[in-house]
């Protein structure tokens, strides 16, 4: 009995295994979805590639060519001899006051979102979320009503009380996530040491939600330096527009465009949104997911 029982557990240790037949490491499909996928990168990566070149290049036109000599003289022009440099510092001047007044508002409002219970918060949350849908044409017309009304228009502090307002929704959102990741019991326990709501507030909770701040002050700060219809609508005075004013007017006539300075000048716009999104890309995906979870 124990001789069959061997006999039967060698027929099955001994028994070939099955091999699963290897499948072509490149099938036809596969290789056409990569083609595919290459094409569009390379169709969507030339007009980036245009730019940098043009950038550098002295006799720079419309088409996609290396330069012939690399200079520096584009950029030279930018900041001393066509206005660029008015241009960047209206547009310093309206994100950073942007995001100044949007960082002050917003904290307020995300802590006491996120530390205070009552009747309607999910709603109003929701509520503030849904402007972010309504299309800017829509609102730009009573936009400007308001701001004639309230003599906001061509003034500095207009434009960024306004940019402020647009980008307050998603900011909320982001400060509000962080917030709920504090622990309440931190919380308590300094009020149990002495400290009144306000104090532990701003000592306790807002350095360990810093994070959060500086996201939603990123968020704001992009928003601003890239906002185009506001400023176009509310900003007449050729020496308060902001760079992607002055980009679309530098465009506008064909037959005059110094296609040097405009790639120069797209160079240094693109610059901060590049640098201010890998900063802060997973700083605003945890602020999101928790904004998300702690409705």
């Amino acid at each position: 009995m124990n001789g069959q029982t061997s006999a039967t557990n060698r027929g099955t240790l001994q028994a070939p295994s099955r091999e699963k037949p290897r499948q072509p490491r490149f099938s036809p499909a596969k290789t056409a979805a990569y083609l595919v996928l290459v094409a569009l990168a390379v169709f969507s990566l030339i007009p980036f590639g245009w730019v940098v070149l043009a950038a550098f290049d002295p006799n720079a036109t419309i088409y996609f060519k290396v330069p012939k000599v690399w200079t520096l003289q584009n950029f030279v022009n930018l900041f001393a001899d066509q206005g660029g440099l008015l241009l960047i510092v209206n547009s310093i001047v309206y994100s950073v006051g942007a995001t100044i007044v949007l960082i002050f508002v917003t904290t307020l409002a995300g802590y006491a979102l996120s530390r205070y219970d009552f009747p309607g918060r999910r709603t109003f949350m929701l509520g503030i979320l849904l402007i972010r849908i309504i299309p800017p044409t829509a609102t730009i017309v009573p936009l400007y009503v308001i701001a004639t009304a309230l003599g906001l228009l061509n003034t500095y502090y207009g434009l960024i009380l306004i940019l402020a307002a647009v980008e307050a929704p998603l900011a909320v959102w982001i400060m509000k996530g962080f917030f709920d990741t504090v622990p309440i019991e931190i919380e308590e326990a300094a009020w149990v040491d002495g400290a009144n709501r306000f104090s532990a507030a701003f000592r306790i909770v807002l350095p360990l939600a810093g994070p959060g701040v500086a996201a939603g002050g990123l968020i704001g700060f992009i928003g601003a330096w890239n906002q185009f219809l506001i400023p176009l609508v509310l900003i007449s005075d050729q020496s308060k527009v902001p760079i992607s004013i002055g980009m679309f007017r530098a465009w506008v006539s064909y037959t005059q465009v110094d296609w040097g300075f405009l790639a120069a000048l797209s160079v240094v716009y693109v610059i901060p949104a590049v640098v201010f999104y890998v900063i802060a890309r997973r700083a605003l995906q945890s602020s999101l997911a928790g904004g998300l979870t702690g409705t």
